[in-house]
């Protein structure tokens, strides 16, 4: 939530700001209980004051023998209490109003995002690659990756409904070995420490990654206070919620693998074919708990390293700066993964998002390898044993069960995601 001071000393800003991403906020609603809030308290202080003062009074009063006075005191205190009572049951009755009305305020837009209604409004920051073109008309990936063995549609559909992919023989393998290859890489290569966070996680965590009350409708529910993880963002983030860390011990790097979960309210129609807008999905997750200072620096250490993921597998990227109006998320820059088949009419972007903005320690430049190869050793179309990308010969017992070689990087600041399975499989 944005600091209230903000709403006292500017709220033509917040205002502004609200505006550019077409949110109709209650911002004067919470400058209206804001100073309520604040008168409020001040008058349960000068009556808390006024009773203290009273009721020492009383003891001196019968004292000296002037019990009518005192007993006229008393009746004033029992006023003040009651009073007070009222005064702080409408104080909790205000901050819950207050803190309702303060979690529908959007994060303001950075004056560098364009503005714009729609995603014909995102601004190009560079491309790596070409665009592929063909001499013959591709197929889209659902017909691909089924013909080829690698999903199972329909089946998938028949256990859990739609939305719902099933990966099957080299698609499950694949699947399996870009995470562990991309895990492995941040924790081994990049100083990550892995997090195996839950699944289901209350309230409170979804609140605290702004997750709730805008996408309450997207999200799963378990139980009277659980919810399925849209994303590994929300428990890893919630770590150390209401927790004052030591600043010595920043940078805290924490990747996280995971299952995701949304019901995607509202998609309908829209790139809903294939492995677009399911409805479960992994990721791997990376998170960073560090100084602000430096935050935008790394925000663009962030985008190079998630693009270099792409690079890497060979596909071309452009990333862009994200219009203040498009998808109204709390996004400032996406990756567009340029796809020349019939699917990527929509370019399907993947986020880097900067959202706890600290500072991150810069890594050297490291060679880039094939990740392409690392991931069929792993699932199996390269035989165990072989020289791959670097990798030296071993024994196949051994090989069968050594994670891939981390081949490339995807850097984070605060919270950043990418889905690897759906840059390749798409």
């Amino acid at each position: 939530m944005l600091d209230r001071q903000l709403f006292r000393t500017n709220p033509d800003l917040v205002r502004r700001g609200c505006a550019r991403k077409g949110i109709d906020a209650p911002v004067d609603e919470v400058i209206r209980l804001d100073g309520e809030r604040r008168e409020t308290l001040a008058t349960l202080e000068r009556q808390q004051a006024e009773m203290n003062r009273i009721s020492k009074s009383i003891g001196q009063l019968m004292a000296q023998g002037r019990r009518d006075e005192a007993e006229a005191a008393k009746a004033q205190t029992k006023d003040l209490k009651e009073a007070i009572a009222a005064g702080e049951q409408r104080l909790r009755e205000i901050e819950q109003a207050l803190r309702e009305a303060e979690l529908l305020i959007p994060n303001l837009p950075h004056d560098t995002v364009p503005d714009g209604l729609d995603e014909t409004a995102n601004v190009v920051l560079r491309e790596w690659g070409e665009k592929p073109s063909f001499d013959f008309e591709p197929k889209p990936h659902w017909d691909l990756a089924t013909e080829l063995g690698l999903l199972d549609l329909p089946r998938g559909a028949k256990v859990a409904g739609s939305g719902f992919p099933c990966y099957v023989g080299m698609g499950a393998r694949l699947q399996r070995a870009l995470f562990q290859s991309m895990i492995e890489f941040q924790t081994r290569e990049r100083g990550y420490t892995e997090v195996y966070p839950p699944y289901l996680v209350n309230r409170a965590s979804m609140i605290g990654t702004g997750n709730f009350p805008k996408f309450e409708e997207d999200v799963y529910r378990a139980d009277e206070d659980l919810w399925l993880i849209p994303t590994a963002e929300v428990p890893v983030t919630n770590l150390y919620r209401d927790e004052i860390l030591d600043g010595d011990l920043l940078t805290l790097n924490l990747a996280a693998f995971s299952g995701c979960f949304r019901r995607e309210a509202g998609a309908a129609g829209k790139d809903t074919r294939g492995l677009l807008r399911v409805h479960q999905f992994d990721k791997v997750e990376l998170v960073k708990f560090c100084k602000p200072e430096d935050s935008y620096d790394e925000l663009e250490k962030l985008t190079a390293d998630a693009e270099a993921v792409l690079q890497a597998l060979g596909q071309a990227v452009r990333p862009r700066g994200v219009g203040a109006r498009s998808g109204q998320v709390p996004r400032n820059l996406q990756l567009q993964q340029l796809r020349g088949v019939p699917s990527a009419a929509r370019q399907h972007p993947l986020p880097a998002r900067a959202g706890r903005q600290a500072g991150v320690r810069a890594h050297p430049q490291r060679e880039r390898r094939r990740l392409p190869e690392a991931v069929r050793r792993a699932a199996g179309d390269v035989p165990a044993g072989r020289r791959v990308g670097g990798a030296s010969g071993v024994p196949e017992a051994v090989d069968r069960h050594r994670p891939p070689q981390p081949l490339a990087s995807v850097h984070g600041l605060g919270r950043g995601s990418i889905s690897p399975p759906q840059a390749a499989c798409r």
